[in-house]
């Protein structure tokens, strides 16, 4: 029987957080402070804006400026946001292997669908991907299984005969509340100290390379 792989974007498929970072410290620069290194922003580089202008400016939601600097965020990174992101190496081989047996993949991400498809395009997954989900395509972002149940019904297959891969625990939360198998992409942006196995995913792949044998063991089950 045919299955469907739904892969969370920023930190699984692609590598986003040189591009994030460069425009959080954009924010920076505008506030004329000193750029921070690229490497203190990627474990926040899944957390949108909210946990990106924390780092850059420690502020929040409900702070005076926060809404304004949100916007200019968005706007600097939507206008460099595919100089340096790549796909993780070992993802093209990954989703070869999938074509080749006869795998449906997907992308369902909490990024918009403006910044969300473009890229997707840009990084030349859009032909062979059967649905892309973003933030705003349903009324809830993950960890509420909204769009993930939006995605299974998309390509028709049915929640149980779908996988997800996320690299933050939201998206194995919100991919078990789907009905849905899980697996962590540990090379992601959740955190050489984050203690996984608490996520009680069906697998935890160290590399794109292991997510494939996760999902050849899930579909024999």
């Amino acid at each position: 029987m045919q299955k469907l792989v739904l892969f969370d974007f920023d930190g699984t498929l692609a590598d986003t957080a040189p591009d994030l970072a460069a425009a959080a410290n954009k924010q920076r620069e505008r506030k004329g402070l000193p750029p921070l290194p690229h490497e203190t922003f990627r474990p926040y580089a899944s957390h949108g804006a909210r946990g990106l202008l924390k780092v850059a400016l420690d502020i929040a939601p409900g702070d005076r400026d926060y809404e304004t600097c949100r916007q200019q965020f968005l706007e600097d990174y939507e206008q460099g946001m595919t100089t340096l992101t790549t796909l993780f190496s070992g993802v093209n081989e990954l989703l070869g292997a999938l074509k080749d047996e006869g795998y449906a993949w997907g992308i369902v991400t909490n990024k918009m669908e403006y910044l969300a498809i473009p890229l997707v395009v840009h990084l030349g997954l859009f032909t062979e991907c059967a649905v892309t989900v973003g933030g705003d395509t349903t009324s809830h972002t993950k960890p509420h299984p909204a769009p993930l149940l939006h995605a299974a019904k998309e390509t028709g297959f049915a929640p149980a005969d779908c996988i997800y891969v996320g690299d933050d625990e939201r998206d194995i939360i919100a991919g078990k509340a789907a009905g849905m198998a899980t697996i962590v992409a540990a090379y992601g942006y959740c955190g050489k100290e984050t203690a996984l196995h608490t996520w009680q995913a069906d697998a935890i792949a160290e590399s794109p390379l292991d997510i494939w044998p996760a999902i050849q063991r899930w579909a024999v089950r």
